[in-house]
């Protein structure tokens, strides 16, 4: 699986429409499953971060309420959604969700591997900084301990 499923950020144009068809259903009271999962498909998508947390809310409501249908897409997105955000061990949680129901899909496995490579990158430039600041620190200290005698 590519990478490029973490990066895809839904157009403009199809976030406004999915957003205005939501919208309209639930001013009406009329809302149907199909449809907020179409507005929450195109938000786990957006490049920005409330976008997706409010699209992970409205998938699990899906989750919770849709018998069984549309469970497999829900876990598909919420897994995409949070690796999208860094919430890497509640992507895989919901990877292996998915899997638990259909332990040979190529394509979740794929995803799996690509949220762990993502993780390690992700974890490394997290040391790498932390590692940074800690030597910025010593040298602080330093100056100042050599300044003081």
């Amino acid at each position: 699986m590519d990478e490029d499923v973490l990066d895809e950020v839904v157009p403009t144009e199809d976030l406004k429409k999915f957003e205005g068809i939501y919208n309209d259903l639930i001013s009406q009271g009329k809302i149907t499953q199909k449809a907020q999962f179409e507005y929450a498909w195109c938000l786990v998508r957006s490049k920005y971060r409330a976008d997706i947390r409010k699209g992970l809310i409205l998938l699990e409501e899906l989750f919770h309420t849709d018998k069984e249908e549309g469970k497999r897409d829900y876990l598909y997105y919420m897994a995409i959604g949070n690796a999208r955000i860094k919430e890497y061990s509640k992507a895989l949680q919901f990877v292996r969700g998915f899997l638990e129901i259909e332990p040979g899909n190529q394509q979740v496995h794929g995803l799996e591997v690509v949220i762990k490579k993502r993780m390690e990158r992700d974890g490394f430039k997290g040391m790498a900084v932390t590692g940074s600041v800690l030597v910025g620190l010593l040298g602080i200290a330093g100056i100042i301990m050599l300044t003081k005698k």
